[in-house]
């Protein structure tokens, strides 16, 4: 079995404690099927509790809706007694976090059932289910995260509409999109230089902070991780930093899919090769095309992606990215250093020959987002699939499998899915399938401003 704890241990906290005598609180928490981070904040001296039964939290937490409200049906509430879960830490331990206002540390966990069993409605035992199952057929994934993120000013206009940075101006910045230039870093210094002290002080193996399409948008390079588990957990946690780093700048940094409707929305592009036990490229044999390995791979990839595209885009507004060139794929098509198509290889050497998916949104779960992946590329290895031919030219106007690009659609395809709802199994099936459908009718349930300004007084 994976390890899940990777070198969060109880020396490890006793020791940071003892270290760090001016710490006031430690946020403890995991993450729920959304990506949200649930927990409590505790006084330092009962924190080493979590490392003996682990921190208890019910259940249910796990599958609250976006909002945070309970949802009935899953199993895990009523029906159970809401019973708890013990939450255990995982990860590096305990860690610093250099932007909060008082002496504060974080420790990140997953839930496990209390006997000690897995428990597999939490997203990051899905992601050890997938790397197990790679495991036991010699396979080892290594990953890198991109993320993009908009940051915005803190206040919003008389609508509750976000607006641009201070330093910037409204009506400029509705129709610039300043990709790569360094102006804009320049002028986002401070906030810049203060994230990557935050990453060095996590451990957070950020590489790079580049300007993207969108107003105030960045993209965050992460280094790849050898070990999945850690570099999806980097991903959860470059979140929280970002956040928590911009707010200190009297800032907003949103990591939501589509901020603005006519320009590029935020999304989550997922780097990946796969090693054998000899610690070989399985990608790499020698040719520019690479491996069929790596084509099993892509294959797999695409035929699981229709029904992946609720954890790769899990809400309403996640949607709104999938649009004719919208720097967002529409079909679940490939190609060799193609940034139109859904699974781009890179241009690299054979050692470094790797996939690059780009489907998935900045708000989605890392874990879950990993986890589907990985579960598509076994399904591909494992039937020996062979992909279409790779995309040259456009990847919005060539042939592919289409992918759903409505929520409820999205959702349908993945509770009818014939891949990925076995691979997860039937409790993560359940809650998930849950959750959004009380997410899809209160978001139904909604009439919009917009629908105001349009009928309102025309009828």
């Amino acid at each position: 079995m994976s390890d899940i704890g990777e070198g969060a241990s109880r020396e490890q906290a006793a020791a940071f404690l003892v270290a760090n005598p001016e710490l006031r609180f430690i946020d403890v928490f995991m993450a729920d099927l959304n990506g949200v981070l649930r927990g409590k904040r505790l006084r330092p001296e009962a924190t080493l509790k979590s490392f003996d039964a682990g921190m208890r939290l019910p259940r249910s937490i796990v599958s609250t809706d976006i909002w945070g409200n309970d949802v009935p049906g899953t199993s895990l509430l009523f029906e159970s007694g809401d019973r708890d879960g013990a939450c255990l830490p995982v990860g590096a331990g305990l860690l610093p976090v250099p932007w909060a206002a008082e002496p504060t540390a974080q420790l990140l966990t997953m839930m496990q059932e209390t006997s000690g069993e897995a428990f597999d409605a939490d997203p990051r035992q899905q992601l050890v289910n997938a790397l197990d199952a790679l495991a036991e057929r010699g396979l080892r994934p290594v990953v890198a995260f991109e993320l993009e993120f908009s940051v915005l000013a803190a206040r919003f206009d008389d609508y509750g509409r976000p607006t641009p940075p201070p330093h910037t101006g409204k009506a400029r910045r509705a129709v610039d999109g300043r990709i790569y230039e360094m102006n804009e870093l320049d002028a986002h210094a401070e906030f810049i230089a203060a994230l990557y002290s935050a990453c060095e002080a996590q451990d957070l193996p950020l590489e790079s902070v580049i300007i993207e399409a969108g107003p105030g948008q960045f993209e965050a390079n992460l280094r790849h991780r050898a070990n999945p588990l850690q570099a999806a957990d980097d991903a959860l946690l470059l979140r929280r930093a970002i956040k928590g780093v911009a707010a200190r700048h009297d800032l907003l940094a949103s990591f939501m899919a589509k901020p603005f409707s006519t320009l590029a929305g935020n999304g989550m592009h997922v780097h990946l090769s796969l090693l054998g036990d000899d610690g070989r490229n399985l990608f790499d044999d020698g040719s520019p095309a690479g491996s069929g390995v790596l084509r099993q791979a892509v294959a797999g990839l695409a035929v699981s992606a229709p029904e992946a595209m609720i954890l790769f885009a899990p809400h309403s507004n996640s949607m709104r990215r999938f649009r004719h060139e919208s720097h967002a794929p529409t079909s679940a098509n490939w190609g060799y250093d193609n940034r139109t198509v859904a699974i781009r290889i890179p241009a690299s050497d054979g050692i470094n020959r790797r996939l690059e998916h780009r489907i998935a949104g900045a708000d989605a779960n890392p874990m879950l987002v990993l986890s589907a992946m990985l579960r598509g590329i076994l399904h591909g290895i494992d039937a020996e699939l062979v992909p279409s031919d790779p995309v040259e030219g456009s990847g919005y106007d060539a042939p592919g499998r289409a992918l759903p690009t409505d929520w409820a659609g999205a959702l349908q395809a993945f509770v009818d899915g014939d891949i990925l709802p076995q691979a997860f199994g039937p409790l993560f099936a359940r809650v998930y399938e849950a959750c959004k459908r009380q997410e899809l009718a209160v978001t139904d349930e909604r009439i919009t401003d917009f629908e105001y300004d349009t009928y309102l007084q025309r009828f």
